[in-house]
């Protein structure tokens, strides 16, 4: 598997942190934006550069990964996986994988978001990592799946359509807080760090953005 280190964002939005990349074989068959809605692909640079890092042609192992991530100052804020998601076969999450990855965020504030199923051997992996400082959030397309995350202890974030007014709660009550870096003139996600908060009451809501917004909008709705 290879991931690429971006050690300082050019993105306007996310801020000058630390991101990565990894290849397309990390992300399962079973999300819903796989087969032409993906951000990551709606985007000419970011999708030309996924295709490189998922030939090989940039990147570096998983070793590679942990020994950067180790290498970070303490409470340093770093996103994984501007493209693509967690390790696994056939939709299991590798735990030894992700185990390593926490091992080296110790005491960084690294976060990430993840479209794997919530198994309950994925369910497991994702709570184990939550607990020791890794925020990896649930990614969900409706408030009723934010509602499932968040009763399994998970933090969760949801894609709302860009062209519908944004929800105030979910069915259970849980606050819908929408992005400050869409919402706010200036604001990234290295000011903001709300998504690196596990343990926060609400979820984060994202409008769809980027070229494939309207593909992802009809998506949301079907």
């Amino acid at each position: 598997m290879f991931v690429h280190i971006t050690k300082k964002s050019s993105n306007k939005k996310t801020g000058k942190i630390p991101v990565t990349t990894s290849d397309q074989s990390s992300c399962p068959s079973t999300c819903p934006f796989i087969n032409g809605s993906c951000y990551a692909k709606s985007g000419f640079h970011l999708a030309q550069h996924w295709k490189k890092v998922s030939s090989g042609e940039r990147g570096t192992d998983w070793q590679g990964l942990c020994d950067y991530i180790q290498s970070l100052p303490n409470k340093q804020l770093w996103r994984h996986n501007q493209a693509g998601d967690l390790p696994h076969s056939l939709g299991m999450i590798n735990p030894e994988m992700v185990s390593e990855l926490v091992t080296a965020n110790n005491n960084k504030k690294g976060y990430t978001y993840t479209h794997h199923q919530l198994s309950p051997l994925n369910v497991e992996v994702l709570k184990d990592a939550n607990k020791k400082g890794f925020t990896i959030n649930a990614s969900c397309e409706t408030l009723e799946q934010v509602d499932e995350a968040k009763a399994l202890g998970l933090p969760a974030v949801v894609v709302i359509p860009s062209d519908q007014e944004p929800p105030k709660k979910t069915p259970a009550g849980h606050r819908v807080i929408m992005c400050y870096a869409q919402t706010q003139d200036g604001m990234t996600c290295e000011q903001c760090k709300l998504c690196s908060v596990a343990d926060r009451q609400g979820c984060v809501g994202f409008f769809s953005h980027g070229n494939k917004a309207k593909e992802i909008n009809k998506a949301l709705d079907t």
